[in-house]
């Protein structure tokens, strides 16, 4: 039996040789190869393998239980997603994903384009660095990707075979849980709330029975709603960026859902961002520098998606029901709202659920820390309950700076 005829969790050395044997495009010096472990998420591995002739590429494994919770096990086959939904995205938006180079069914598997030339945007705006093509490009992703995986455009069978080819429930029921059901009554007993915030916490979401009642219509509507193929994690944590182009990556939790679940994570983080460039930065004129461009980011975020919508819309719809005068708006109205409570339920479940973000949780004076979560969890509500009453990227700009006024 050959060493990969059967799945094993890889280490270093393992990554190395499955790289040299797998990857075949390239003509490594097996001399020089090295390898290293790169990744920081949730759920997978990923390891870097490089020579000195340079060559080099991302090996990414399935492991079978969470790296956060050795309890939470999900099937490896989120992989064969990921690397399959790269391949459809990169047709539809060529330019703004990595380039797959194989995957290894048996091994759970992938090997892809290195993106060591970008930074993980997470990591790069916790050092405040500032990116004034973002919002152009990750909204072209977005409105090219989600909108053309829709009934509005393709022939409703192909859009039914995508449908049940990237069903996902293990994936959907961590969401499920995580961002639509825990944060909201720590059923579970795993959310991490900060210890300052504990009272507030309590006050604003365990005990708000009307933020209950629309976060259950919510978390229904993402159960029910196959509108598009979405990326399903669309966080700064999933993109690779640096000062020209825009990348994404890991979309395993990808399914067909409503598109403003994509929409609303980048908006939320964003908003993250600005949090912790408003406690972190010291200097008046640099804070302001980069929490004005994150500011601008928000808002063009919501505006362009909506108007590169509304246009590929146009130039694509083929359903005849679809071009009813009026539908149009209707159907991207209901988007944008979606985008809204989104935004919403990732401010809340990333400050106060099993998954916080870095964003917050560096912040290192207690009481900025204690202050940027209560912006979060405040804007957070309205967004949910004020959903439908929010149509451009300046009003969801102002829950924010409300929110900020009050604390």
């Amino acid at each position: 039996m050959k060493k990969y005829d059967s799945y094993f969790l890889m280490n270093l050395n393992d990554a190395k040789e499955y790289a040299l044997e797998k990857v075949t495009r390239f003509d490594w010096d097996e001399n020089s190869m090295q390898c290293k472990e790169i990744g920081d998420g949730n759920l997978n591995y990923v390891f870097r393998v490089w020579d000195g002739k340079g060559h080099s590429a991302i090996i990414k494994q399935a492991g079978e239980a969470l790296r956060i919770s050795a309890d939470m096990h999900i099937s490896t086959d989120r992989n064969r997603i990921e690397s399959e939904i790269l391949l459809l995205q990169g047709k539809l938006a060529p330019g703004y994903v990595p380039e797959i180079y194989f995957y290894d069914t048996v091994m759970c598997a992938c090997g892809m384009q290195d993106l060591s030339d970008h930074a993980i945007m997470r990591t790069s705006m916790l050092q405040h660095k500032i990116y004034p093509k973002f919002a152009e490009q990750i909204t072209t992703f977005m409105a090219n990707t989600l909108m053309g995986t829709t009934d509005i455009v393709l022939d409703h069978k192909e859009k039914k075979e995508l449908q049940k080819k990237y069903i996902n429930p293990e994936l959907c029921e961590i969401t499920e849980d995580l961002v639509y059901t825990e944060p909201y009554n720590n059923c579970a007993n795993r959310n991490n709330v900060y210890p300052p915030n504990a009272d507030f916490v309590k006050k604003e979401l365990y005990d708000d029975a009307a933020l209950h009642l629309e976060v259950a219509k919510l978390k229904m509507d993402f159960m029910c709603n196959a509108q598009s193929l979405i990326h399903g994690d669309l966080h700064t944590g999933s993109i690779f960026i640096n000062d020209d182009t825009t990348m994404v990556f890991d979309p395993e939790f990808c399914f067909y859902g409503p598109m403003g679940y994509d929409i609303g994570n980048v908006v939320a983080n964003i908003i993250f961002a600005w949090c912790n460039g408003d406690a972190e930065i010291a200097e008046p004129a640099e804070r302001g520098k980069f929490c004005g461009w994150a500011e601008q980011v928000i808002v063009d975020v919501v505006d362009l998606t909506m108007a590169k919508m509304k246009a590929y819309y146009t130039e694509h719809v083929t359903d005849r029901m679809a071009k009813t005068p009026g539908y149009m708006d209707y159907y991207l109205g209901t988007i944008l709202s979606d985008t809204a409570a989104v935004t919403g339920l990732e401010l809340i479940r990333r400050t106060v659920g099993m998954a916080n973000v870095k964003d917050l949780t560096t912040i290192a004076d207690e009481a900025k820390r204690t202050r940027a979560e209560r912006i979060c969890i405040l804007a957070a509500k309205r967004y949910i309950k004020e959903r439908a009453a929010l149509h451009s990227g300046a009003d969801f700009l102002k829950v924010l700076k409300d929110a900020a006024a009050c604390l």
